[in-house]
């Protein structure tokens, strides 16, 4: 079946396979996004025709043309997400029928084609069922998806591509803080913005990271782990990190986050965690808040937490902040109660070591 909501995939296991005890090896201490597992997922797409030839196939590198055009327009979207062991001796997912809808709104910012939500899904469900065995079992770790989608049509013209390649890859990752969670240090960029009205920064395109990489050297020059941007159009008010959405908890115990107002990455742990603290009784704002009110309301007292939240880490505490004038530290610098509350409870969901009344879990084996 081809160019509807489903497709048929072929499977095309690899007749080279990593050993048993390379892979053990390697997943010993994998890192992130440094080892990946023996299989991919390719589908295509051309204009008229949709997409075909849907395949899982072993993991090799890409033949492409110098004319191709995401080479020189970088027409291109990407995803990620984790599958996980669950305490039951499963495999699940968290929530990728979100990545999914995201992944299409990506595609339509983008000019590209919306990929069938089904055909998203089932194409994570056979990379994981067929390297199955590369999902790591230590405390902490998972097995990354990332799927993207690509320009492939060999053509120098300005204009959207009328033929597209959509790869699944997976690559097994440890625990993302490795002794423990620890508040980071980030610098608030007086020079760079991540994106402005009207641009791409809801979408999950690569070049929106390829923008914040220098503005990502200014924060670790520095000294701090990561950047904060500010909105392009009065340098006032915050948007997100270099790759997380940012939140704020006050005294009250009320939570706030800047707004979805096309510039922030609408991002589905952040979604989760709106969720999550509004059902614990906590008052939860989407609203601008400024650099100034920051800093004030940290030397105040009122503000008493502050996390950057993702798919990779979940939550990370924010002790200190730099800028060019100085810097300043919330509240003692350590983990706050509620952040950490939040945290436990959301990775609890995701492996199922606590109840889901959301639906958010999908079982793939």
């Amino acid at each position: 079946m081809s160019g509807g909501d489903q497709l048929d995939f072929e499977i095309r296991p690899t007749t080279a396979p990593v050993s048993a005890a390379d892979r053990a090896a390697l997943m010993a201490n994998p890192g992130f996004g440094r080892v990946f597992t023996d299989h991919m997922v390719t589908i295509r797409y051309s204009e008229g025709k949709g997409w075909y030839d849907a395949r899982v196939e072993a993991r090799a590198p890409i033949p492409m043309d110098p004319a191709t055009a995401v080479l020189h327009y970088a027409q291109e979207i990407f995803e990620g997400l984790k599958a996980y062991h669950a305490a039951d001796g499963g495999v699940t997912m968290f929530r990728p029928e979100a990545n999914a809808a995201r992944f299409n709104d990506s595609a339509a910012r983008m000019a590209m084609p919306a990929l069938p939500e089904q055909v998203f899904l089932d194409s994570l469900r056979h990379l994981v069922t067929i390297d199955r065995e590369w999902i790591p079992s230590a405390d902490g770790a998972s097995l990354y998806l990332r799927p993207f989608m690509f320009a492939n049509e060999v053509f120098l013209g300005v204009r959207p591509s009328t033929e597209y390649l959509y790869v699944v890859i997976a690559s097994p990752v440890g625990s993302y803080f490795s002794g423990g969670v620890r508040p980071v240090t980030v610098w608030v960029s007086p020079t760079y913005t991540r994106a402005a009205p009207g641009g791409t920064g809801a979408a999950k395109c690569g070049g929106n990271y390829a923008a914040s990489l220098i503005a990502q050297a200014e924060a670790a020059e520095h000294g701090c782990d990561q950047v904060v941007f500010l909105d392009a159009v009065e340098r006032r008010y915050v948007d997100e990190l270099g790759g997380m959405n940012v939140f704020f908890v006050y005294d009250d115990g009320s939570i706030a986050t800047p707004p979805l107002t096309g510039t922030i990455l609408p991002g589905i742990t952040r979604e989760s965690v709106l969720r999550l603290a509004a059902d614990a009784g906590h008052e939860v704002r989407e609203e601008p808040i400024s650099f100034d009110q920051w800093q004030s309301d940290a030397a105040s007292g009122r503000l008493r937490e502050v996390f950057a939240c993702g798919t990779a880490a979940v939550i990370t505490p924010i002790g200190t902040i730099r800028h060019p004038e100085g810097e300043f530290t919330i509240a003692d610098g350590e983990p706050g109660p509620i952040s950490t509350k939040l945290g436990e409870r959301l990775v609890g969901i995701q492996r199922g070591k606590a109840d889901d009344p959301y639906g958010w879990v999908r079982r793939v084996l």
